[in-house]
C-alpha cells in the first residue's frame, strides 16, 4: 500500500467526499475515463479493490480521484467495502505492462431453468442464427451490452445472448433439490382419460419413461423449479409438480364401469388463430397425430378435457385434439379496419409485446410510451396489435384511444423502448431545422440540418439524445424532436389503380420460379444422405457428398431451396429433426449474404396492402412518368447545396424530367445515390481518348472496373458536360423502364404487366425482394425538403378468387 504524497494537490475536494473501492471480477479492471460517457478516453485502468475518492455522482457515473488522476467511472462498479482478499502487499512494478486490455470485460453465468439452454446467436436479434446452446451455470465473458443483448465469448465462440438470462453470481448447473424432511405421498391429478408423462429429466425435452393415470399413487423424493422427482410403478423419474395433489381425487370404479367416462363439466371455447389460418385437429394429443379437421378462426368447440397443453374437443361433429394455446373463452370480434391506439403508461421505459397472449411467451419487442399501434382484436385482457411491422400481443389496459401527454420529465426519454431500425420523423416547427451533431452534446459539430417531416432511422437513445441515420449520415439529435407519426407536407396527390389478371398467390408462384433474392436470414436444413458426418451419434460437422444439393428452409423437399452447396463444402450442424419423408434432416449454418427468398417473404413485398397506408413505403407506387412541378431555386437551395458536381444543377434535372416524361425528384435521388452526393469519380469527370466524360447515374458501370466501363459508356453516349450526363442519362432511364410501362418502383422491381401476360418473371430492375422499399426513404426525405409538389400514385390490384 503506497503512502500519500507529502504535497497533496491544492485543489479543494467537494463539500463531502466518499471513499469507495473498485468491485470488478478478479483479473478484470475498471476503465476511468475523461468524461462521463462510454466514448470518453480511457485515462487509467483500476484493479479490483483499488481505493478511490468519490467527488460526485450523476446519471450512473462517479467523478473520482485515484492514483493522482481525476476522471469518471461507472458507479455500479464501486462498493463501500473492499471485498478483495488481501495477500502480501505488492509494490507497483516499475515497468507496467505496455498493452492495456482494450475494453473491460465481465464474467457472468447463464441462469436458465434446469434442463433448458440459452441460445447464443450470430447477431443481437431473435432471428439471428443459433451458433451455440449454453447450459445453466455456463461461464461466459461479457464484451458489451446494448438494448437487452450481451455480446459474449463462450466455449471458443463469440455471439449474442439475451442479457436477462445472465447473472453475476455463479449458479449450479444442476440446482440443489429441495429434499423434504421425509418422502411425501401424492396422487396424479389430471383430467379423466388423460395421463401424466414421467420423464427421464426435469424438462419437457426429457424422454418419457412412463405414463401415469389419474389417481396414481407416487412417492415424491424432492421438488425443484416446478418439477417433482418421484417413484411410481417401480420407476423413478420427473413429473410436473402442478399435476400432483395431496388427496386422491380418483373415484373408486364400479365393478362394471361405463365404457365412456363423460367429463363432469364441458367448456365452450373458440379457435383463435391469425386471420386466414386454420387450427389442426388431430386424432391424438401429439403433432404426429393425423389431421382429422382444420378449424377456422372463431370456430366454436366443446372442450372435453385438457392435459399437457392439449385439449380434447368436439367440433363440427368430430372429436379430436388441438393445441390448447389456440383456444380462448370468448369469441373475438376482429374489426375489418384495425383501430389506432397508443401505449399509455406512467413509466417511459416501455411495454413488452409478446408472441402470444401470455406473459410467459417470448418478448418480440419493447414499445415506448406514446407509440401508436394498430389493434386488430381484443380478448381476455389482451390486444392483438401491429407495430414496427411486427404482430404480437400486449395487455389491453396499457393502451388508450388518445395519445398520452408527455410531462416535462419525459421529454428526454420519450423514445424509450423504440426498436433499433424504426423509421421516425423530425417534429420541429415549420421553417425551422433540427441540428444533427457529431456527438451527443450541444458541443458536437453540426453535420446536418433536418427539416420538419424528415425520415430518420432510429439506432439508440441515451440521456435525451437519439443516435440516427439520415440522408446518408449518422449523428445525434435531441430525442424530444422525433416522433413516430409523420407530419404531412404540403402536397397535392391523387391515386389511380392498375388491375392484373392474376391472383396474388399466382404472382408469388411466378416470382418463385425466378429465385428472387433477400438478405434475410433463415434456418436452413439439408438431408442426411447429402453429408458425411464427423460422428454417427452426435455430429457437429458434415461434408457435402456429391453435387447439386439444396439447402432448404425446412426439413423436407416441400420447403423452398434457400441455396445450393457444392461437393466438399463443410457445414456446421446445429440440430437434427426427423422429416415427414422419413429422412433425418440436419439444421446447418449457411453463411451467405444473399439467398433465395421464402414464399412468405416474397408475398409480403408483392402485396400492396402491406404498404399503401404507410406514409413512406407507399412512395414505391408513385407514377414516375409524371413530373412533380418542383421549383429549381428551392431544389438548388435545399437539396443540391453542398452536393459536389450536382450543386446548382436543378434546372438540368427539371429539363430532363419534362423532356423525357420522368419524375425529376426520382432522377435527383438516383443521381445522389450513384454519385455519393456528387463526389464520385465518374460524376466529376474521367478522361477517355483525350476528352472528359461524365456519368451521373452509374449507367453501364459494370464489370470488374466500373469506372472504366461507366466512362466508356458516357463517351459513346456523348456526355461531355455534367448537364449532358444528367439529361442524356435520364433518357436512358426513361426508355429502359419508365416509358416501357414500368413507371413505379414497384413495377420496376416486379413487372406485374409482363407476369400477367406471359406468366414469367421478366425485365426486372433488381433481384432483391426489398429493392423498391429500400429506395424510398431517400425520395421521401427529398420531398420533405421542398414546400410544395404534386404526386400521382398507381396502386396494383390483383384478381381475387
Amino acid at each position: 500500500m503506497s503512502k500519500p504524497t507529502t504535497n497533496p494537490p491544492k485543489k479543494p475536494s467537494s463539500a463531502k467526499t466518499v471513499t469507495k473501492y473498485v468491485e470488478v471480477d478478479a483479473g478484470s479492471s475498471l476503465n476511468m475515463r475523461n468524461k462521463a460517457a462510454t466514448n470518453g478516453t480511457i485515462i487509467a485502468k483500476l484493479a479490483k479493490g483499488a481505493k478511490v475518492t468519490v467527488l460526485s455522482e450523476s446519471n450512473g457515473w462517479s467523478k473520482i480521484q485515484a492514483n493522482g488522476k481525476t476522471g469518471y467511472v461507472s458507479s455500479k462498479y464501486l462498493a463501500a467495502v473492499n471485498t478483495r482478499k488481501p495477500s502480501s502487499v505488492s509494490k507497483p512494478t516499475t515497468n507496467p505492462p505496455k498493452k492495456p486490455s482494450s475494453t473491460k470485460t465481465v464474467t457472468k453465468y447463464v441462469e436458465v431453468d434446469a434442463g433448458s439452454s440459452l441460445n447464443m446467436r450470430n447477431k443481437a436479434a431473435t432471428n439471428g442464427t443459433i451458433i451455440a446452446k449454453l447450459a445453466k451455470g455456463a461461464k461466459v465473458t461479457v464484451l458489451s451490452e446494448s438494448k437487452g443483448w450481451s455480446k459474449i465469448q463462450a466455449n471458443g465462440k463469440t455471439g449474442y445472448v439475451s442479457s436477462k438470462f445472465l447473472t453475476d453470481k455463479k449458479v449450479q448447473s444442476k440446482p440443489k433439490e429441495k429434499t423434504p424432511a421425509k418422502t411425501v405421498t401424492k396422487y396424479v391429478d389430471v383430467d379423466t382419460d388423460s395421463t401424466l408423462n414421467m420423464r427421464s429429466k426435469a424438462s419437457t425435452s426429457g424422454s418419457i419413461v412412463a405414463k401415469l393415470k389419474k389417481g396414481t399413487k407416487v412417492t415424491v423424493q424432492s421438488e425443484s423449479n416446478g418439477w417433482s422427482k418421484i417413484t411410481a410403478s417401480g420407476k423413478t423419474g420427473y413429473v410436473s409438480s402442478k399435476y400432483l395433489t395431496d388427496k386422491n381425487t380418483q373415484s373408486k370404479p364400479t365393478k362394471n364401469p361405463p365404457k365412456q367416462t363423460t367429463p363432469t363439466k364441458t367448456v365452450t371455447k373458440y379457435v383463435e388463430v391469425d386471420a386466414g389460418s386454420t387450427l389442426n385437429m388431430r386424432n391424438k394429443a401429439s403433432t404426429s397425430g393425423s389431421i382429422v379437421a382444420k378449424l377456422k378462426k372463431g370456430t366454436e368447440v366443446t372442450v372435453l378435457s385438457e392435459s399437457n397443453g392439449w385439449s380434447k374437443i368436439t367440433a363440427n361433429g368430430k372429436t379430436g385434439y388441438v393445441s390448447s394455446q389456440y383456444l380462448v373463452t370468448s369469441k373475438q370480434t376482429e374489426t375489418t379496419t384495425p383501430k389506432t391506439k397508443y401505449v399509455n403508461i406512467a413509466s417511459v421505459s416501455g411495454i413488452s409485446m409478446y408472441a402470444s397472449p401470455s406473459t410467459n411467451a417470448s418478448v418480440i419487442v419493447n414499445i415506448g410510451k406514446g407509440v401508436a399501434v394498430l389493434v386488430y382484436s381484443e380478448s381476455n385482457g389482451w390486444s392483438k396489435i401491429k407495430v414496427y411491422d411486427q404482430i404480437g400481443y400486449v395487455k389491453s389496459e396499457l393502451l388508450s384511444a388518445t395519445k398520452p401527454i408527455s410531462n416535462n420529465n419525459d421529454q428526454g426519454n420519450q423514445n424509450g423502448g423504440v426498436a433499433t431500425g424504426t423509421i421516425m420523423y423530425v417534429n420541429v416547427d415549420a421553417g425551422t431545422n433540427l441540428n444533427m451533431r457529431s456527438s451527443a452534446s450541444t458541443n458536437g459539430t453540426i453535420i446536418g440540418k433536418l427539416t420538419r417531416g424528415t425520415a430518420v432511422t432510429f439506432l439508440s437513445e441515451s440521456n435525451g439524445w437519439a443516435k440516427i441515420t439520415a440522408n446518408g449520415k449518422t449523428g445525434y439529435v435531441s430525442a424530444k424532436f422525433l416522433t413516430t407519426e409523420l407530419q404531412n407536407a404540403n402536397k397535392d396527390s391523387k391515386t389511380t389503380y392498375s388491375e392484373y389478371n392474376l391472383t396474388l398467390d399466382e404472382m408469388v408462384k411466378i416470382q418463385m420460379a425466378a429465385n428472387p433474392q433477400t438478405d434475410n436470414k433463415y434456418r436452413t436444413y439439408i438431408r442426411e444422405d447429402a453429408l458425411k458426418l464427423n460422428s454417427s451419434s452426435k455430429p457437429t460437422v458434415g461434408v457435402v457428398q456429391g453435387s447439386g444439393w439444396n439447402v432448404r428452409g425446412g426439413a423436407g423437399t416441400n420447403f423452398w431451396s434457400v441455396g445450393q452447396v457444392s461437393k466438399g463444402t463443410s457445414l456446421t450442424i446445429l440440430s437434427s429433426v426427423k422429416g415427414s419423408d422419413g429422412y433425418t434432416w440436419y439444421e446447418v449454418k449457411y453463411n451467405k449474404t444473399w439467398v433465395n427468398a421464402s414464399p412468405d417473404d416474397i408475398k409480403y413485398y408483392l402485396d400492396p396492402s402491406n404498404f399503401v397506408n404507410d406514409p413512406i413505403k407507399s412512395l414505391q407506387f408513385i407514377n414516375l412518368s409524371k413530373t412533380t412541378n418542383v421549383q429549381a431555386a428551392e431544389v438548388n437551395d435545399r437539396i443540391l447545396s453542398g452536393k459536389g458536381i450536382l450543386s446548382g444543377k436543378a434546372s438540368s434535372f427539371i429539363t430532363a424530367g419534362n423532356k423525357f416524361g420522368i419524375n425529376e425528384m426520382y432522377l435527383i435521388s438516383h443521381a445522389l445515390l450513384e454519385t455519393g452526393n456528387g463526389k464520385s469519380t465518374l460524376a466529376n469527370g474521367v478522361k477517355v481518348n483525350g476528352k472528359t466524360v461524365y456519368n451521373m447515374y452509374g449507367i453501364g458501370a459494370f464489370d470488374s472496373d466500373p469506372v472504366k466501363a461507366g466512362a466508356n459508356f458516357a463517351y459513346n453516349a456523348g456526355w461531355f458536360t455534367p448537364e449532358q450526363a444528367i439529361i442524356g442519362g435520364a433518357e436512358f432511364i426513361a426508355k429502359g423502364y419508365i416509358n416501357a410501362g414500368q413507371n413505379t418502383l414497384y413495377k420496376m422491381r416486379w413487372n406485374p404487366d409482363a407476369a400477367s401476360s406471359s406468366r414469367k418473371a421478366t425485365h426486372q430492375y433488381a433481384t432483391d425482394i426489398g429493392w423498391a422499399v429500400k429506395q424510398i426513404a431517400q425520395i421521401h426525405n427529398l420531398y420533405s425538403l421542398v414546400s410544395s409538389y404534386s404526386l400521382i400514385f398507381d396502386i396494383p390490384v390483383y384478381r381475387i378468387l
